[in-house]
């Protein structure tokens, strides 16, 4: 038991020393310093439960599901009829379902063999367009069959909100990375174009659709007749013309004789 309470004193006594030297003022002091540690207390006890709140509402934002601003039709697929050595098309239709101007972008992990048109627009809210997808179709390797074939070409449609009409350039998306969004990745679906399903019959009217607008974009806006700027302005500027005319001629006739 002496040896116990020897090794005790000892230790209480470091413990005393260790803590008696940044303390070299009254008791006064002491109370104050540590009432005024007991008040910041619940502070910092606050300041952690608003940390540990932000980052738990943080988690759950992103465990919710990101807010579209595109409908696609088809949604996750791009239907292509199978024809090896032959560029063919596909198309899906692209609505802006958002509430404000959308610029949308498309790119492939194939850009050698695959394009878009149109590569990027954008849209006004409920505006839609039909874009046409080219994709050149390789033949067949170790002897599978056509339609066995699985393509490993994707293609991711990307948005980005803008501020309001304005000229689409690719440039955008690279300005402002942090706002934009993934909407969808599309994956390649063959079909076979000489037996008729529900799925090849969309795309042709699709790709119908996607053409006549091309050629509409394509005629120049129709003639409505002359525009009228102002009621007889045309013929008053004839008129005030003439006069001076004659007045020159009377003048100068008048000078000679």
């Amino acid at each position: 038991m002496a040896i116990e309470t020897d090794q005790k004193s000892s230790s209480d006594g470091k413990v005393w020393g260790f803590f008696k030297l940044p303390f070299r003022q009254t008791g006064n002091t002491t109370s104050t310093t540590s009432s005024s540690s007991a008040q910041t207390q619940p502070h910092l006890e606050g300041s952690n439960h608003h940390a540990s709140a932000n980052s738990v509402s943080s988690v759950a934002k992103s465990l919710l599901p990101t807010r579209r601003r595109l409908k696609l039709d088809p949604a996750n697929k791009l239907y292509f009829p199978y024809e090896p050595g032959k560029q063919v098309r596909s198309a899906v239709r692209i609505k802006n379902t958002s509430k404000s101007y959308t610029a949308f972008k498309f790119q492939t992990t194939a850009p050698k063999s695959c394009f878009m048109r149109p590569p990027g627009a954008i849209l006004a809210p409920g505006e839609s367009i039909i874009a046409t997808v080219f994709k050149f179709v390789e033949q067949p390797e170790n002897n599978e069959k056509p339609m066995d074939q699985k393509s490993k070409v994707k293609f991711k449609i990307m948005s980005l909100k803008v501020k309001g009409p304005m000229e689409y350039v690719p440039e955008l998306f690279d300005e402002q990375k942090d706002q934009v969004a993934i909407e969808q990745i599309l994956r390649v679906v063959f079909l076979d174009p000489k037996r008729p399903c529900p799925a090849l019959e969309k795309l042709k009217r699709q790709l119908a659709d996607a053409d006549a607008a091309v050629e509409a974009r394509k005629k120049p806006p129709e003639d409505a007749g002359p525009r009228i700027i102002g009621e007889g302005l045309v013929i008053d500027e004839w008129k005030e013309r003439r006069e001076r005319y004659l007045a020159r001629q009377q003048i100068e006739g008048v000078d000679s004789a």
